[in-house]
């Protein structure tokens, strides 16, 4: 049994089949943010205040670090499902596309840049 509209069956559309894998991911990656926000406002308050020296010593150890690191990935990796699910309802066709690549590559650019950033000041 189809479970389409006459509508949908004249648009070609279907169901969407995405919506619940997208959900859960938001889900997922919102959980992660739960505790990871919080620890990485008290890293930055740890370090807020020292010199430049004391701040270098502090985020190249190796947990101030770590945390700074997955926290970059899960922001940054959430920001991203939430502005690709914008795009997809807001802009279509190739312009869409095109969009969704360089909405794509900006955040993966963002979490290489960063995560260099991290490892130089660690290593």
């Amino acid at each position: 049994m189809r479970y389409l509209t006459d509508r949908k069956r004249a648009m070609g559309l279907g169901s969407g089949r995405e919506g619940t894998h997208h959900h859960w991911q938001m889900i997922v990656s919102s959980v992660l943010l739960l505790p990871l926000v919080p620890i990485l406002v008290i890293l930055f308050a740890s370090a807020l205040g020292g010199s430049h020296a004391e701040v270098l010593a502090f985020f190249s150890r190796p947990i101030p670090a770590i945390l700074m690191g997955l926290s970059l990935i899960v922001i940054v990796i959430h920001l991203m499902r939430e502005a690709h699910a914008a795009i997809e309802d807001y802009v279509h066709g190739t312009a869409g596309k095109l969009t969704l690549i360089a909405t794509t590559a900006f955040a993966y650019t963002m979490i290489a840049a960063g995560l260099f950033a991290i490892a130089r000041i660690a290593l």
